[in-house]
Parts: structure tokens; C-alpha cells; sequence
């Protein structure tokens, strides 16, 4: 194959993001310097989001035949680039506590790697259009985790998360693989499109069904969601973000592009499975985020029957299906950073756990006002109040559901959003209760967890703003092709 100018040019964000890992690498090995190496990534991640705007000028483009960069995969690729950014910021602030008393006893430089380098593997996945592709991405953005999930050696509970996160997700790339490799024995071929132009036999729904197994562990859908109370709960806060936003992109990104080019995927079996799972998500992780008194694990439950009404949309594959998981993707991305965030800048590295029982946040509101004003809008985004990001996000799931007529999904998103306002009332509750003796001031603040705070005003005046005016994000969502995919 023969490479030009506008190849390169279509592959900016994932060489720029590449390149930027090496200079890290190389920062790193010259001189550790905590500041320096938070500069150096940061400002590749912003690189790579402005180098966005040549690639949409060449695209559609197919880049060998593993690759296809298109806007579909350039609008993910953004929204995976600003998570990773945010995760970036809060790592800054997390790892920035306590220089003044005894410092992070390992080095923090690495962590800023890792994060780097599943970024990479998030880029490749939402623009893969083969197998091979695929695979390659989804290691790429899960062998960085487990080290980033254990990055706190010095807590067993981190060590904890690790340990279960690298065991599990090894089992769930082994179906994917096995699924992999039945597709490849019937059809001949690794690429998505050619795969779905195969006859459909047996075996291709076993394979896609194995597949499916696979991804299904790395989105936590229920039943392969064992792990994703305990892996959020154990690792470092700024991890537990990345994990619940920038690594779950790609990979719905990729389920998505898979299920559109395959029409194996419109056989009815495949459909049934898909509604079975996500009623199952809906309804478990909204029942068990009821019975939590860690933020951390609640919201991990919510991540659950998160998914669960975006494969709403997916099952849908109507009309307005690509833009609702879109505009859905981009809302609950953004949600989730402020939620998290806040849990973040509660807590420190240096102690047994992160700030996340929510007696941790009994009387917030009267310690940290702002940070309670960015999780109440969360909390609100969230449960699909109206006039926040995350009620327009349900609304279009809502619409898509009704259009297709899949009443019985809607009847378990009705039951499972009258759930969730439940126990996002009882967090929001929480930061208001008044102790005695009780501090009513802002703590002092290093300038990591400034910079920290200042982002997440940002999200959540941002959340606020689409929620009243989201014509920007769905201007953005139609233009980025996925509504004519």
C-alpha cells in the first residue's frame, strides 16, 4: 500500500499521542520531575485534540486495512482525547498531595505513561474496521490499566483491584480471541465489513456471540460485571475515572461499528441476548447502587445500568440509533468525570483509601462548597433531572427506544431511572447535613488542586450548559457522520 501525505495526516491524533509517550519516556529517564512530566502529557493530549481538525479535511480514509479514519471515529477519538486530559488533571492533583510532607513513597511519573499509552490503545480501537485491529487496540488500553489500577503498591486494596482486574480481563479477551478465530474459520477473512457480508451460520453467531462475551466484560455488563465494584473501589481515584470514562469509549465505540457493518448482528437471537443483558444491567445496578455506602461502588453500579440504556440504542439500529450514543456517550463521559473528580480531590494518596464512604461527605457543602456544587449537578446529571447534559442524553435514548417500538426495554429504564433518582438524592442529602464542630471553611489548596477544581467547575458548568442549549453537542454528534454512518 502506498502512503501519502493525507495518510499521515488522518493519523495525527494517534501519532501525536504516540510521539508523546515517547517524549515522556525519554522526559522520565532524563530527569523525574512531577511538573515536568504532567507538562510534557498534557500538552501532547492537547496536541493531539487540535490535530483533529486537518484529519476531518482527508477523511473518510482507510489506513491498510486495519484502520478506517472517518468522522465517526475522529468524534471519538476527541471524546476519548478530553477524558484522558481531565483523568490527567485529577492525577496532577492526586499525586501532587502531601510534597510538602513525606511525598508519594513511589514514583509518580509512570502513572502519566500508562495513562498515555491507554489513550493510544482508545484511539486504535475507534478507528479500527478489522480484527486484528481490534484486538491489538483493546490490549493496548487494558495491559496500561492493571498497573494503573495497582499503582498504590503500597495499599492491599489497590493491589486487591489489580490482581482481579488483570485475571478477569484476560478471561474476557480469551472468548474474544476464540471468537475471533471461529469467525476468521468460517468466513475466511478478519475484516468487519467482509464478515458481514458472510452467510450466516452457526458458527459466525457463535463467534460473534463469543465476541460479544468479550467486550460485554470490558463494559461491565451484566452478567460479567463481578468485577467492577471492587476494581473502582481499590484503585487510586484518578484511575477509577479513567476506567469509568476513557477506557469504555473505544470500546462501545468499536461494538458499535461492529454491530452496523455485520448483518449477523440483525438476526433476531442476537437481538434478544442484547435485550436480556441490558434489562439484566438496567435492573441489577440500579438495585444494588441502592444498597451501597461507598460512592465509589455506587457509582460503579450506575456505570452498569449506564451501558445498559445505551444498548438501547444499539439494539434500536434506527435512525436516530448512532446519534443517541453519541449525544449519550458524551453526556455520561462528562457526568462521570465531575463525580469522580470530586471523589479525587477529597482524597489522598498517602492513606489507607480514598475518600469514598459517604460519611466521607457527611457536611461536605460546609468544607468545600464548590466541590459539593459540582457533585450535586452531577448527582442531578445523573439521575436525568431535567436541564442538565445527562436528561438530554435520556431523553434521545427514550426516543430511540419508543421509535423502535421495544417496549419492555422501556418499561426496565422507566423502573431503573425511578431507582437511581433514589439513591443520587441520598448522596446529594449527604453533603448537606450539619455536625457539630464542624470547619465551615475552604481548606487551602496546593496549585494541582486548583488547577483540579478549576476543571471541574468546568464540567459542570459545561453540563449544566448542555442540558439548556444542546444544540453545539448535537450539531457536533450529526456533522461527525455518525447520524448518515
Amino acid at each position: 500500500m502506498q502512503l501519502t501525505l493525507s495518510h499521515f495526516i488522518a493519523l495525527l491524533p494517534l501519532l501525536i499521542v504516540g510521539a508523546t509517550v515517547v517524549v515522556v519516556m525519554l522526559g522520565i529517564a532524563w530527569r523525574r520531575s512531577h511538573e515536568l512530566t504532567f507538562m510534557l502529557s498534557a500538552g501532547g493530549l492537547n496536541l493531539a485534540l487540535l490535530s483533529i481538525i486537518p484529519a476531518l479535511k482527508v477523511t473518510p480514509l482507510a489506513v491498510t486495512s486495519l484502520l478506517l479514519v472517518d468522522h465517526f471515529a475522529l468524534y471519538y477519538t476527541g471524546l476519548t482525547l478530553v477524558a484522558t486530559l481531565a483523568c490527567l488533571t485529577l492525577t496532577h492533583a492526586y499525586l501532587g498531595k502531601g510534597q510538602a510532607q513525606e511525598g508519594f513513597p513511589g514514583n509518580r511519573e509512570e502513572l502519566y505513561l500508562l495513562m498515555l499509552l491507554a489513550a493510544a490503545g482508545g484511539v486504535v480501537l475507534v478507528s479500527t474496521e478489522h480484527l486484528a485491529g481490534l484486538f491489538i487496540g483493546l490490549e493496548l488500553l487494558s495491559v496500561p490499566l492493571y498497573g494503573m489500577v495497582g499503582y498504590a503498591f503500597f495499599n492491599r486494596h489497590s493491589l486487591e483491584a489489580a490482581i482481579k482486574y488483570m485475571v478477569l480481563s484476560a478471561t474476557g479477551s480469551a472468548f474474544l480471541l476464540f471468537g475471533m478465530a471461529l469467525l476468521y474459520g468460517e468466513t475466511g477473512s478478519l475484516v468487519f465489513s467482509v464478515i458481514g457480508q458472510a452467510a450466516i451460520t452457526d458458527l459466525t453467531r457463535l463467534g460473534i456471540g463469543l465476541m460479544l462475551v468479550g467486550l460485554a466484560f470490558k463494559l461491565s455488563l451484566v452478567p460479567f460485571h463481578l468485577w467492577t465494584p471492587d476494581v473502582y473501589q481499590g484503585a487510586p481515584a484518578p484511575v477509577a475515572t479513567f476506567l469509568a470514562t476513557a477506557s469504555k469509549v473505544g470500546v462501545f465505540a468499536v461494538l458499535v461499528r461492529l454491530f452496523e457493518m455485520s448483518p449477523a448482528t440483525a438476526d433476531g437471537w442476537l437481538n434478544t441476548l442484547l435485550t436480556l443483558i441490558a434489562i439484566a444491567s438496567i435492573l441489577v445496578g440500579n438495585l444494588l447502587a441502592l444498597l451501597q455506602s461507598n460512592l465509589k461502588r455506587l457509582l460503579s453500579y450506575s456505570s452498569i445500568a449506564h451501558f445498559g440504556y445505551l444498548l438501547v440504542a444499539l439494539i434500536a439500529s434506527n435512525g436516530l440509533a448512532l446519534e443517541t450514543v453519541g449525544v449519550y456517550l458524551a453526556s455520561y463521559v462528562l457526568t462521570s468525570l465531575g463525580a469522580f473528580g470530586v471523589v479525587t480531590l477529597v482524597s489522598t494518596p498517602f492513606k489507607e483509601r480514598d475518600a469514598d464512604a459517604l460519611y466521607d461527605y457527611r457536611g461536605l457543602f460546609w468544607r468545600r462548597p464548590y466541590l459539593t456544587a459540582v457533585l450535586a449537578v452531577m448527582m442531578l446529571s445523573l439521575a436525568g433531572i431535567p436541564l442538565t447534559a445527562g436528561f438530554i442524553g435520556k431523553f434521545y435514548v427514550l426516543a430511540t427506544g419508543v421509535d423502535a417500538k421495544l417496549w419492555w426495554l422501556m418499561g426496565a429504564m422507566v423502573i431503573g431511572s425511578a431507582i437511581g433518582v433514589f439513591y443520587y438524592l441520598r448522596v446529594m442529602v449527604t453533603l448537606f447535613l450539619v455536625e457539630p464542630g464542624m470547619r465551615r471553611h475552604d481548606a487551602p489548596q496546593a496549585w494541582g488542586q486548583q488547577v483540579g477544581g478549576i476543571m471541574l467547575l468546568l464540567v459542570a458548568a459545561l453540563t449544566l450548559l448542555i442540558g439548556v442549549y444542546p444544540q453545539p453537542l448535537l450539531d457536533l454528534v450529526q456533522h461527525a457522520g455518525l447520524a448518515a454512518h
